[in-house]
């Protein structure tokens, strides 16, 4: 399944209005001509330039864009007290200036999300939309959820860590052993049953809320 998220580019020679195309694994949008894609926010690379005047007007760190704000809106489910209605997450990611060691001077994620005339903003402090999606589920109401992966009984993250965005591990066909999972090492025994990776905001029929201290994260 393919969705497309309106999204807005900024950097120091402005605000360029494009779409996120998602395809569940590889993340496309296009920018002054030039088509970037990645598997994750922060990892957006050119594709099939050959001119490298086409890249003048861009920051790349290791290949990826940087040096910009990128910022879109992404629809949600939200479950509410009275049923489920449509929720609308913003992002806004910002990414910092090259540094001569190779990294980034900064790179801050914010979180926005709107629903029923509510807007519950994430602190931001995190870098992950793990951390960002739980801090706004933290902040809502009493009986509402995001009905998202990042809140399903079935998914969890590597102890070896992850990245920005899409780093969520679906035991979806291995229910049962990942109830029992209470930690890390418990985890690896049945990290080989995982079926795919998937993103924080994806939704598939098997969804079930998540238990609060379930598996590896919690």
């Amino acid at each position: 399944m393919t969705v497309i998220y309106p999204a807005r580019y900024t950097d120091r020679f402005g605000t360029e209005t494009t779409a996120i195309t998602n395809d569940t694994e590889t993340l496309a949008m296009v920018v002054r001509g030039v088509r970037f894609h990645g598997n994750d926010f922060d990892g957006f690379e050119p594709l099939g330039v050959t001119d490298p005047a086409q890249l003048a007007t861009f920051t790349l760190l290791h290949g990826s864009l940087c040096f910009c704000t990128l910022e879109a809106d992404i629809p949600i489910p939200v479950v509410t007290p009275t049923g489920t209605v449509d929720g609308l997450l913003t992002f806004e990611l910002v990414l910092g200036e090259p540094l001569p060691t190779g990294q980034m001077d900064r790179e801050r994620l914010a979180l926005r999300l709107t629903f029923g005339g509510q807007t519950h903003a994430s602190d931001g402090t995190s870098g992950w939309f793990e951390d960002e999606m739980l801090d706004v589920q933290r902040k809502l109401p009493p009986g509402t959820f995001l009905k998202a992966c990042i809140n399903c009984a079935f998914s969890d993250y590597s102890p070896c860590g992850h990245g920005l965005f899409g780093g969520l591990a679906c035991f979806r066909d291995n229910k049962t052993g990942y109830r029992a999972v209470t930690g890390k090492d418990a985890l690896f025994v049945v990290w080989d049953t995982m079926n795919e990776f998937v993103q924080e905001t994806h939704l598939c029929s098997e969804f079930e809320r998540r238990v609060p201290g379930t598996g590896y994260r919690g």
